[in-house]
């Protein structure tokens, strides 16, 4: 592979003028740019871009750190994300895994967004104390170089488990998330919270993993357990969507003897009939400000925290609990 010092030897000038003339500087003449630019054509010659960002102190690109790319949800994020750089010059490149977390401190990229609970906070300031420009979407993190942009996850789990109660449920059934979820452990809270404020509310937990599986398998769970109609809240679409097509396979009518909500309002859950309802919000719109909060950050204009908002997406059956005719557990599900 070609180098500078190749090139300066076929070009009989010095090194340093050969690299002014590649970084376009005006310190060489347009004679000789033109001739030392065909000569580096010529040789095929690729320049070292981590050499050349420690250099400048930049490398025009930003890293968005994700904990997987598995599900529905991180396609329009991303997109949002695109956009809000589309005018800076920046280009994005998504991430996954501790191994790329060495992307910040080798400066391979300009400033980080984070969704990825395999960053510990601890690790973040420390790249923060460093000077690392960081945007968090996943803690509450205080640092003069990093900006969060949070949603509002206490407001949407509020929304959906009050909106149970309304429908007249005295069972409440609860499907988590990971338990190292920023997300799902602020979802969790605000239940919790507003389950305290109606001791009738018969409460129950499941375990899930914010997957499809897992949804399903909640379900499966409830149907063996019911007795009386019953309010589902998944704390996020895949697992709702998980247990609804479970349910179709049973006797158990969402709408009617479950009333389920997710959260995310991902595009599948729009298909589903009767309609999910579901917690909404712009992910398009949570992409496109972190991405506009970095590039501040970047610029070293002052940022405050920003805060996505959530309202409440009602399915098509979403009337009142009945417990007229219902089926005792044993003839609940398909044998």
């Amino acid at each position: 592979m070609a180098t500078i010092k190749d090139i300066a030897k076929r070009a009989g000038v010095s090194i340093s003028t050969v690299s002014y003339a590649l970084n376009g500087s005006s310190k060489v003449t347009a004679e000789t740019s033109a001739r030392i630019l065909a000569i580096a054509k010529e040789l095929h010659y690729i320049p070292n871009a981590a050499a050349r960002n420690l250099k400048k102190q930049e490398s025009k690109v930003i890293g968005v750190f994700l904990s997987d790319f598995n599900g529905a949800f991180y396609g329009e994020l991303l997109q949002g994300m695109k956009e809000g750089l589309k005018r800076s010059g920046y280009d994005l490149v998504a991430c996954s895994g501790k191994q790329s977390h060495r992307l910040l401190p080798q400066r391979m990229i300009d400033g980080a967004i984070v969704l990825d609970e395999s960053f510990s906070s601890e690790e973040l300031l420390g790249y923060a104390d460093m000077g690392h420009k960081v945007v968090v979407l996943d803690r509450d993190l205080r640092h003069p170089n990093v900006n969060q942009v949070l949603l509002d996850n206490k407001a949407g789990a509020r929304l959906a488990v009050e909106h149970l109660i309304e429908l007249g449920h005295r069972t409440l059934y609860v499907v988590t998330g990971p338990k190292g979820s920023f997300d799902s452990r602020q979802r969790l809270q605000a239940v919790k919270q507003v389950a305290a404020r109606h001791p009738h509310l018969r409460y129950k937990e499941i375990e899930g993993d914010f997957k499809k599986a897992s949804g399903a398998l909640a379900g499966l769970q409830i149907v063996q357990e019911l007795t009386e109609p019953a309010a589902v809240f998944c704390l996020n679409d895949e697992m709702a969507i998980g247990m609804y097509e479970y349910l179709t396979t049973t006797d158990v009518r969402v709408g009617r003897e479950i009333h389920l909500i997710g959260f995310d309002n991902i595009d599948a859950s729009q298909y589903m009939r009767p309609r999910l309802a579901t917690i909404d919000y712009s992910k398009r719109m949570w992409g496109w400000l972190s991405s506009e909060q970095l590039l501040k950050l970047i610029a070293g204009e002052y940022v405050e925290h920003e805060r996505i908002y959530v309202t409440l997406k009602k399915g098509d059956s979403m009337g009142p609990a009945h417990s007229s005719g219902f089926a005792e557990p044993s003839r609940l599900a398909h044998s």
